[in-house]
Formats: structure tokens, C-alpha cells, sequence
């Protein structure tokens, strides 16, 4: 009987992708939020392309920049950069989300339910407004301190020298420069 459903669920569309792992016993775990590096991928779900993620949330990255006077392209890079759009991402460090919060930086941004669209992408913008008016608007200070934490770019002067950070902003810039000229 198991093998029956597993075939029946392999053969139906996936909304999500599907990790797997096998314990020391010889059971297998399965799920959608890979939450532990053990998880490996099994299926791979089909994917939305950027722009229509673009198109199903534009109206609440727009509702969030407004609210919190932050370019809505700056928005989409960080989400792009994040979580390449999937509500549901968590990392192996715990962020959780499209903007890839931090359970205590959710916390204090009010934000419920992280894998909320709507409640991510207002918290994400409120952290990074308030990042980029700690930083005088400069934008290559507020993405490090989203990456890396503002305590970390305060206390190195500037970006800190981690590579995980020095990418991240090379790639929210990227996609900034690249949303803000196609205008979406």
C-alpha cells in the first residue's frame, strides 16, 4: 500500500519541493521545508519564474514600500536574493520566508507567521528601513547588516569580510540594478 501512494503522489503536479533522508534504523523522512542539512532533495517541484512571483506579490511589495518609503525593486532583489521567491525557504541557520527572517527579527517586527507572503514582506521592509536610516541610506551598509547583522557592520566599520555577505550584496545589487531597469 505505501509504495501505491508514493507512486500516486510522485505521478500528481507538486506544489513544493521534497527532501528526503534515511536514519541510522532505515527509516526514510520526507518533507517539503528542508530544515536540516541531513535533507537531501528528491523531487523537484516545478518552479514560477521570478516574474510571476513578481506579478503575485507586487501588490504587497508595493503596499510594503510605500509604507515604509523603501524602493520596491530593493524589495524584490532581497527576496530574489533571499529566497529566489519561495514562501516557504528556511535556511540551515533558521530564516524563515521570502525576506529570509530571523525568528527574533520576526518577532520584533511583529511578523506571526513568517511563511505568511504578506506578514514576510512587510516585516522584511520595516528591518530594512530601518537598516538603511541607521546607515544614512546607504544601501551597501544596510544589506550587510541584514545579511550579517547590524551589531557585526558596526563593529567592523563597514561590511564585515565574510564571504556569505560580500555575495549578498553582490547579488541584491545585481537584481536591483536589473528590476530597477526593466521597471518591474
Amino acid at each position: 500500500m505505501p509504495l501505491v501512494s508514493i507512486t500516486l503522489f510522485i505521478c500528481t503536479p507538486a506544489s513544493a519541493d521534497i527532501f528526503r533522508y534515511q536514519d541510522k534504523n532505515g527509516v526514510w523522512h520526507f518533507t517539503n521545508i528542508k530544515s536540516d542539512r541531513k535533507y537531501k532533495l528528491y523531487i523537484r517541484s516545478y518552479r514560477k519564474k521570478p516574474t510571476q512571483y513578481i506579478k503575485e506579490y507586487g501588490s504587497i511589495i508595493k503596499q510594503a514600500a510605500r509604507r515604509f518609503k523603501v524602493d520596491p525593486s530593493l524589495i524584490k532583489a532581497v527576496i530574489k536574493a533571499e529566497s529566489a521567491f519561495e514562501h516557504k525557504a528556511v535556511s540551515h541557520k533558521g530564516a524563515q520566508g521570502l525576506m529570509q527572517l530571523m525568528p527574533k527579527t520576526a518577532n520584533d517586527m511583529k511578523v506571526e507567521n513568517p511563511f505568511n507572503p504578506e506578514e514576510n514582506i512587510f516585516g522584511g521592509t520595516r528591518y530594512l528601513s530601518l537598516l538603511l536610516e541607521r546607515f544614512n541610506d546607504n544601501k551597501i551598509l544596510a544589506l550587510a547588516a541584514y545579511n550579517a547583522g547590524p551589531e557585526k557592520v558596526v563593529s567592523y566599520q563597514g561590511v564585515p569580510p565574510f564571504p556569505e555577505t560580500k555575495s549578498f550584496i553582490r547579488k541584491v545589487l545585481n537584481y536591483y540594478r536589473q528590476y530597477k531597469n526593466e521597471g518591474k
